[in-house]
């Protein structure tokens, strides 16, 4: 979305963050090179992890070509402000560009985010080109890539946009709304650590916040068993459905595993 003043700076990066990967020079300093790519997410949040794949791609494309990406882990649960969980996490999900971990959300504040994930393009110079709130509008967003990329040098080439990486990323698709985003404990604050939770859904699929180390026992309607090795803090996927599905799981977790959310991921009819 373009925002509806052009004359809105970008917020500088704090003192004191801790980083993954190389730290960053200032906003003005990298803005007076070319434009920057802000992108607050939670490795362990599930539309964050689906939009980090075009994050990722848009880095390697356009790096060379001017554009400058940076990450910012803003967690939800305790566990995503250890730059321990959040570097493993983050080699698992192939994130090479650097990333800031705002424990208190203090740049989160700055930027006004509205949710996981929130994005940021500011321009050659620092003024906001583009911004979106959660999943989609991939297109879109790199599109305004380009244009800012094209200001620095107008004959320089540039691949064509990215093809969806999943059907419901089409522009213009039809997708079923999933089941909510379930607290097994109680609230966000609280994770459940009990030895069996079954839970009904609507969704393309389903998958679990969870810390600790163990295994998890996961049966889909009563019948289809598989066993996930937990070995780290992080998002694990139960269950994938070829199309928005109703079904029921059966969680059986070993000892010291603690799961924080279940989330269900949006399916075409």
């Amino acid at each position: 979305m373009r925002p509806e003043r052009d004359n809105i700076a970008a917020p500088d990066l704090p003192a004191g963050l801790a980083w993954i990967g190389e730290e960053p020079r200032s906003m003005p300093v990298l803005t007076a090179a070319g434009p920057v790519l802000v992108h607050f997410f939670d490795y362990a949040q599930l539309n964050s992890v689906r939009t980090l794949p075009y994050l990722i791609e848009w880095d390697r494309r356009y790096r060379e070509a001017g554009l400058r990406t940076i990450g910012v882990q803003s967690p939800r649960f305790p566990f995503g402000a250890d730059p321990v969980n959040v570097a493993a996490g983050l080699r698992e999900l192939g994130v090479e560009f650097p990333v800031a971990i705002d424990s208190e959300r203090d740049l989160w504040h700055a930027y006004g985010c509205e949710g996981w994930p929130s994005l940021f393009l500011w321009t050659t110079g620092g003024a906001l080109s583009w911004f979106h709130f959660g999943e989609g509008e991939y297109r879109g967003s790199e599109e305004a890539i380009q244009a800012e990329l094209r200001e620095l040098d107008a004959l320089q080439s540039l691949a064509e946009p990215m093809e969806p990486l999943r059907s419901s990323d089409a522009p213009g698709a039809l997708v079923m709304p999933p089941t909510p985003e379930l607290f097994p404990g109680g609230s966000w604050e609280q994770p459940w650590t009990g030895n069996e939770l079954e839970v009904e859904y609507e969704a393309g699929a389903a998958y679990a916040a969870i810390e600790g180390k163990g295994k998890l026992t996961v049966t889909i309607d009563g019948c289809d068993s598989h066993q996930l090795q937990i070995d780290r803090a992080g998002l694990y996927k139960l269950a994938e459905h070829g199309s928005h599905q109703a079904h029921q799981l059966e969680l059986e977790p070993s000892a010291n595993l603690r799961i924080w959310s279940i989330s269900f991921a949006a399916g075409i009819p």
